[in-house]
């Protein structure tokens, strides 16, 4: 008997898809006006589909999952945490400037939240599972290409991008480091940029390994796109996330597999020293010069500030979203939810990662196939990567990248819900013949 839960009435792959689209080709300076903060396109859909998924729960009564999902669980505490932060803050003395972006912040957590929720409970089988995540490989892949675009022709390009009912703050510039130009895609800054793509490469490289159904050249696009920008964005984020992906699938990975991806890794970086000797030298002097670089100093300065902000108000913190940019910008999500979230909230928000990416780790020897085994070790990958890259930026203040980190969590909470239940139930049944 097949004890796996009932798929999902509804199959919101198609209205997940259109929300991909929106949160990586839409930069996000774009924005509907009457909604002033809040009115990006990606923001708005997201908050969408936490009303979607209201409505198919109210709708699906006794026909909802049915068994506890620790993912859901997990974001439901954080919810809690940072509603309780919220009333707290509108209860006290509040500067009247932080009052709207404390609002806009909370607005944008319902909005991440809607889309973990929808993926991690209306994708109905393993099928439309792998389709949304090969289509946002082939966004990933061609946000790479935009990039390798922008660094041969030393130009943004979607800084000339207008869309018709959207109005926004006027275009930015390429950064530059060391002497090369940092891509940025459709993202605000190089640093953003460089955490989604090495998020989305791990994910990429399970669909080239594992969707034999599409032509080889097709399949391994969108991973070769992503791993070619990484050495491009001049980013240490970039850098520490790549590694990050890479060990947990290495670790993962069986031996053969693993050898072949060592010596493609180790073939490309011999052959960037050879053709691009200067840059390889520049990304080395990133890490070997760490301790007298400017932005690292800002990072490391910021820790006794927030140490003082938390012992004001430990537990609960002062608010999201109410320490303003113009009082200092913590370059770590950690630090500065530590201050506006407090304690409760910032080890809610890290138990959210660690239940997903311990699930993913639980999950993985249970299920049945190999494809389905590479599949829950990508996206504990990408989990990892994400939560690690947010030590080196306010990622909360950048919708691309926490709107793509969400919708992973929601990807692994689906692979869970869809193949938790029958692959743990064979392996207790395989248990109980052998006894």
């Amino acid at each position: 008997m097949d004890q796996r839960l009932a798929p999902s009435p509804v199959d919101a792959v198609g209205w997940l898809t259109f929300y991909v689209i929106l949160l990586l080709f839409v930069p996000t300076r774009l924005i509907f006006g009457p909604f002033g903060s809040a009115g990006a396109p990606s923001m708005l859909f997201g908050l969408g589909s936490l009303i979607l998924w209201l409505l198919i729960r109210l709708g699906a009564g006794r026909g909802g999952p049915r068994s506890a999902h620790p993912i859901r669980f997990a974001l439901g505490i954080f919810f809690v945490s940072v509603g309780i932060t919220y009333v707290l803050a509108m209860s006290g003395p509040m500067n009247p400037a932080e009052i709207s972006p404390a609002d806009v912040a909370l607005l944008a957590l319902a909005s991440w939240g809607g889309t973990l929720l929808l993926t991690h409970d209306n994708i109905p089988d393993r099928n439309r599972l792998d389709t949304l995540i090969w289509r946002l490989c082939v966004c990933g892949g061609l946000i790479a290409l935009l990039g390798i675009f922008q660094v041969l022709t030393r130009q943004v390009w979607v800084d000339q991008l207008s869309i018709p009912g959207l109005t926004g703050s006027p275009g930015y510039s390429l950064n530059a480091r060391g002497g090369f130009p940092r891509p940025s895609g459709t993202a605000t800054h190089p640093i953003e940029y460089g955490t989604l793509i090495t998020m989305i490469l791990p994910i990429a490289l399970y669909v080239g390994f594992n969707q034999t159904q599409r032509p080889l050249l097709i399949r391994w696009l969108p991973a070769a796109a992503l791993a070619a920008v990484v050495p491009l964005t001049s980013s240490r984020s970039a850098y520490l996330g790549a590694a990050v992906a890479l060990l947990v699938c290495l670790i993962g990975w069986k031996r053969a597999r693993r050898l072949r991806a060592l010596a493609v890794i180790v073939a490309g970086v011999a052959a960037m020293s050879v053709v691009t000797p200067n840059l390889f030298k520049s990304i080395i002097g990133l890490f070997a010069g760490a301790s007298g670089d400017p932005s690292i100093a800002s990072r490391t300065d910021g820790y006794s500030l927030a140490v003082e902000f938390l012992l004001r108000k430990p537990l609960f913190g002062r608010g999201l979203g109410t320490f303003l940019p113009i009082y200092r910008i913590f370059d770590n999500e950690y630090l500065l939810l530590l201050v506006t979230v407090g304690a409760v909230g910032t080890v809610a928000f890290i138990a959210l990662c660690v239940t997903a990416f311990a699930s993913m780790l639980r999950l993985r020897p249970s299920l049945r196939d190999e494809g389905s085994r590479d599949l829950a070790l990508a996206l504990a990958a990408a989990i990892a990567t994400g939560f690690v890259c947010l030590f080196t930026f306010d990622a909360f203040a950048f919708p691309m990248t926490m709107g793509t980190l969400f919708l992973i969590l929601g990807l692994a909470g689906s692979l869970r819900r869809i193949e938790g239940t029958g692959a743990i139930f064979t392996h207790l049944a395989g248990d109980r013949h052998a006894h």
